[in-house]
């Protein structure tokens, strides 16, 4: 069998990503990178094919270079490769079977307590001298709160997705995915006020028909609020609330799942609600009501 070439082999691989399996420019660009930065490896070029040696030498070097996460996904990205060439009959052998990928690190997400929650929610429309910003900072962050919406999902939804009669939210989460998560009575009244005092005046300016009702959330200009201006959003609110830095929208949604289950929720509820597609995602918050527990049991126990 003729040795293949490395980069001919690569470029057939991405290719195959991006016509056959149609994956995004940015998944691309990441798969790309990765196995570019494999293919300049000392002795890769001439090794590759034969045997898996190359491959996690290359993987051993870059274990004390690379966070944990960045490391699972080069090794996934190489491994990705090496069966496509292994099924496209570039190689003999089914080498990817011979690299292991890492275990995946999860870590507990980081949440609020209620008080916390309730300190945030109130300082995001606290100290702006604009009303209208403050409604609206309010309404985005009691909905990112009563629903545990990621950002993307709250930024994205237009005005016919919500529901004020009907007390829900149409969410469009990962994959495609549509769910219908119920509002709470506190954030439909923020979002009451949010629709009828400031949203119409700023949609009139962008001058453009409302598709769909328009986005839900717009900025002072009439356009979609943007990721960065609702992250802004958020550390002001928590800057102002004397809460730690590292509080972002993702936090709100995190509180979301502590605070239903240790409320007493089903955790396949939480997991529907939450648009998660597996109940081991979801079940990371059963770990974290635990440490919650703990600690309360070590302050309120006499004999703890």
């Amino acid at each position: 069998m003729t040795r293949p070439i490395l980069s001919a082999s690569i470029e057939a691989y991405l290719l195959h990503l991006r016509v056959e399996r149609g994956l995004a420019q940015a998944t691309l660009d990441a798969y790309a990178g990765d196995l570019a930065g494999f293919a300049r490896a000392p002795g890769v070029v001439a090794g590759w094919a034969g045997s898996a040696e190359a491959a996690t030498r290359y993987l051993a070097g870059a274990a004390g270079t690379l966070r944990p996460t960045s490391l699972r996904r080069r090794t996934a990205s190489i491994r990705g490769f090496y069966r496509f060439a292994y099924g496209d009959g570039l190689i003999e052998r089914d080498l990817a079977a011979r690299i292991d990928l890492p275990r995946q690190v999860r870590r507990l997400p980081e949440t609020l307590d209620v008080d916390q929650t309730e300190r945030l929610l109130e300082a995001s429309s606290g100290d702006l001298p604009d009303e209208a910003v403050r409604i609206r900072d309010r309404a985005l962050l009691e909905l990112l709160y009563a629903a545990g919406l990621r950002i993307s999902e709250a930024l994205g939804l237009d005005r016919e997705d919500l529901s004020l009669d009907g007390g829900s939210v149409r969410v469009i989460g990962k994959g495609d995915k549509q769910r219908l998560v119920p509002v709470g009575e506190v954030a439909l009244d923020w979002l009451g006020r949010y629709l009828d005092v400031v949203r119409p005046g700023w949609l009139a300016l962008h001058h453009v028909a409302a598709v769909r009702g328009g986005p839900l959330f717009l900025s002072a200009h009439g356009r979609r609020l943007g990721r960065q201006q609702a992250w802004a959003i958020v550390r002001r609110a928590a800057a102002a609330a004397g809460l730690p830095e590292r509080v972002t929208p993702h936090t709100l949604r995190h509180s979301f799942a502590t605070h239903l289950l240790e409320g007493g929720a089903d955790l396949r509820v939480v997991q529907e609600l939450l648009g998660h597609a597996s109940i081991s995602t979801t079940q990371l918050y059963t770990h974290l009501t635990g440490e919650r527990i703990r600690d309360v049991y070590a302050r309120a126990h006499p004999r703890a």
